[in-house]
C-alpha cells in the first residue's frame, strides 16, 4: 500500500508539473471532454475551481478532516440530525414556488473536495474501506474514517423503486454516468471521445452560490421561479470523501426541476440591497419508496407518498437536463 501511495503522488506531481505557469483548468482533459459531451453547456465555475484543485493540491498528502455535508442529506435513503438540516431550510413544501413567498436560509460551508483527474481517479481506491483509509492515511475509529464508511455504504446500497444511481470519481465518469442514465450515449461512447445521440441536447447547471457554499442565515424573498427546460433531469450530489465522489441519481416517476431567484432581506422590507442568489430546485411528487425516517418527512410534518417533497441543490451539486428533439 505504501508503494502504491508512492506512485499516485508522482502521477498528481506530473499532472501538477504539466499545469504549471498559470495555466488554468480550461486546458485540462477533464475540460475538454466536458466540452465534447456537453457543447454549448459551459463547465459552471465551481466544477472549474475543483477540477483546478483536483491539479494543484493532492488528497494524498493534504489532510482529510470530516465536515457535515448538507449535499448528504438531500439523498432519498439517507437519515440526517432533523434539527440541523431543518436549520438550513434546504427542503420546502412547492407551495413555497412562487415570486413574494419567503423562506429562511442558513448553508453551512461545503468541504471543497478535488476532482481528481480522471487517469490518477482510476488508480486510487474506492470501494474497499480499509484501502482507502490505508491510502489516505485516515485513523481507523475516527470520525473520517466513520465519514468514508457511511459514503460507500450509501454507494452500495440498491437504488429504490424506479431510481437508477450510481457513484462516481471523476468529471467524466460522472458525466457519463448522467448522460448514460438520460439515454443519450451509448456505454463507452462518451470515454472514447464520442457524443450523445439521437438528436437529444443536454447541458448542466449547478446553483450559484458564494465559495464553499455558505449563507448567513436570514429571510430571502423569492423573486423568480423558472422550470427547467428539459424532458429529464439526472442529481449529482457530492458526496464526504478525500476526493470528490458524486451519487448521481435519477428517478422515472414524478418529479420537477426549477431555477429559483431568492433575495436576502436587509434590515427593513423595502431593504433592496440583500443579496440575490439563483438555486436550482427539484420537487419529487413521488416518494413513497423514500426511507419513512428521512428528514424531509419530519421537517415538513408529511409522510412517504404524501406530498410533494422539494430541495435546493447545495454547492458544488450538478444536475443534468436532457432537452428531446434539439438539434
Amino acid at each position: 500500500m505504501h508503494q502504491q501511495s508512492a506512485f499516485l503522488l508522482i502521477v498528481v506531481a506530473v499532472s501538477t508539473m504539466a499545469m504549471a505557469h498559470g495555466q488554468f483548468a480550461a486546458s485540462t482533459p477533464a475540460a475538454r471532454f466536458w466540452e465534447q459531451a456537453l457543447p454549448g453547456s459551459p463547465m459552471p465555475e465551481v466544477i472549474a475551481d475543483f477540477v483546478q484543485k483536483g491539479i494543484d493540491q493532492s488528497p494524498l498528502v493534504e489532510p482529510y478532516s470530516a465536515q457535515p455535508s448538507i449535499s448528504m442529506c438531500t439523498l432519498f435513503n439517507t437519515i440526517c440530525d432533523q434539527r440541523t438540516v431543518a436549520e438550513t431550510g434546504i427542503y420546502f413544501h412547492a407551495a413555497k414556488l412562487h415570486p413574494g413567498s419567503t423562506m429562511t436560509l442558513s448553508f453551512p460551508a461545503e468541504a471543497e473536495t478535488p476532482i481528481l483527474p480522471h487517469d490518477v481517479a482510476d488508480k486510487v481506491p474506492f470501494e474497499n474501506l480499509s484501502d482507502v483509509l490505508s491510502t489516505f492515511h485516515i485513523s481507523p475509529g475516527s470520525a473520517e474514517a466513520a465519514q468514508v464508511e457511511d459514503t460507500l455504504s450509501k454507494c452500495l446500497q440498491p437504488p429504490i423503486a424506479g431510481e437508477m444511481k450510481a457513484c462516481t470519481t471523476s468529471l467524466e465518469s460522472t458525466v457519463k454516468a448522467a448522460m448514460e442514465m438520460l439515454g443519450t450515449a451509448a456505454s463507452g461512447q462518451l470515454m472514447q471521445g464520442g457524443g450523445g445521440g439521437g438528436g437529444d441536447y443536454v447541458w448542466a447547471a449547478t446553483s450559484a452560490l458564494p465559495r464553499g457554499g455558505r449563507l448567513p442565515r436570514r429571510q430571502y424573498v423569492v423573486q423568480a421561479v423558472t422550470p427547467l427546460d428539459g424532458d429529464g433531469y439526472v442529481s449529482c450530489h457530492k458526496v464526504p470523501f478525500p476526493y470528490a465522489v458524486y451519487q448521481c441519481h435519477v428517478t422515472y416517476t414524478g418529479y420537477g426541476g426549477y431555477k429559483v431567484s431568492l433575495r436576502g432581506g436587509g434590515r427593513h422590507d423595502d431593504d433592496e440591497e440583500g443579496p440575490t442568489v439563483s438555486l436550482l430546485a427539484f420537487c419529487h411528487f413521488d416518494t413513497s419508496c423514500w426511507n419513512p425516517m428521512h428528514p424531509a418527512f419530519q421537517i415538513l410534518n408529511t409522510h412517504p407518498g404524501s406530498t410533494p417533497v422539494c430541495h435546493f441543490m447545495s454547492y458544488g451539486n450538478l444536475a443534468f437536463v436532457k432537452k428531446a428533439g434539439t438539434a
